[in-house]
């Protein structure tokens, strides 16, 4: 399990290592899903790397992400693939490490430069933020906060298909929190905009970090208050009303979606 804190050691042999092409992780094709990296194996295996950034604490071990070259990659010992890849086949512990990983990547990416006086930058503040060598100005990781929701009609449930994405799947409905506006305004707004319905009665299931790039889903059940289904197209490809027994392909239950839908039938 990730424990998210400065890492206070010098590197040792014994680091947990968590590797990325690009956006993609990297894991030992020969070994169980959930054995990571040693330091020590990555010079073993891949040789130079880098962009090292400090990730926390993997059981006890401290844990470094970095960057490989697509060369490096030997596709007889390594797996490789994007972070949907690993949803049911890792623990949740592992695929939240990776999460973490690919977030702090990308953060490193948008923020190599100062946004306020284009000069370079560097880690600081033992690893949390990343500071511009010139004006100081320090830069650290941000989140999308997102809404997530399950409305509920009786005993059928709202489950919508996105439009531009092939993923096949029916889902809850989603957006992000505009600025100034909190989150039990964000549900009903996006409901009302994506399907042209009411809702009531919002209440708070949990939050999932979703690394794709770099959101917290706030999740919530919600019940249907009125309105006829009128689909936004740039966003709703297609939506309806589902009981239980008739369920179109879904998110699996690794994702806050499949999470709310289980709960909101179980209510």
């Amino acid at each position: 399990m990730l424990s998210i804190q400065p890492i206070v050691e010098p590197p040792s042999d014994g680091d947990i290592i968590l590797p990325f092409v690009g956006k993609n992780a990297v894991l030992p094709l020969r070994l169980p899903p959930d054995v990571l990296f040693t330091r020590t194996q990555i010079a073993q295996e891949f040789g130079d790397y880098n962009r090292e950034i400090p990730v926390g604490y993997w059981n006890q071990t401290p844990c470094y992400t970095i960057q490989l070259l697509e060369h490096q990659i030997n596709a007889l010992e390594h797996l490789t693939g994007s972070l949907y890849t690993l949803l049911g086949r890792v623990s949740d512990h592992v695929f939240n490490a990776f999460g973490r990983g690919l977030q702090l990547h990308h953060w490193w990416r948008d923020h190599r430069f100062c946004g306020r006086c284009g000069q370079t930058t560097e880690l600081r503040d033992q690893g949390k933020a990343l500071g511009c060598v010139d004006c100081n100005y320090q830069a650290y990781p941000r989140l999308n906060p997102c809404i997530i929701v399950a409305v509920k009609k009786g005993a059928e449930l709202l489950l919508a298909a996105a439009a531009g994405r092939q993923t096949g799947f029916y889902s809850t409905l989603a957006g992000f929190i505009e600025p100034g506006e909190s989150a039990e305004a964000a549900v009903a707004r996006e409901v009302r905009e994506e399907v042209g319905i009411e809702i009531c009665n919002t209440r708070f299931f949990r939050s999932q970090a979703w690394p794709f790039p770099s959101q917290l889903m706030l999740g919530f059940i919600a019940d249907y208050a009125s309105g006829e289904l009128i689909l936004d197209p740039a966003e709703i490809a297609d939506a309806g009303w589902f009981e239980r027994e008739s369920l179109p392909q879904i998110p699996p239950m690794a994702s806050i979606s499949g999470q709310l839908i289980q709960a909101a039938f179980s209510e």
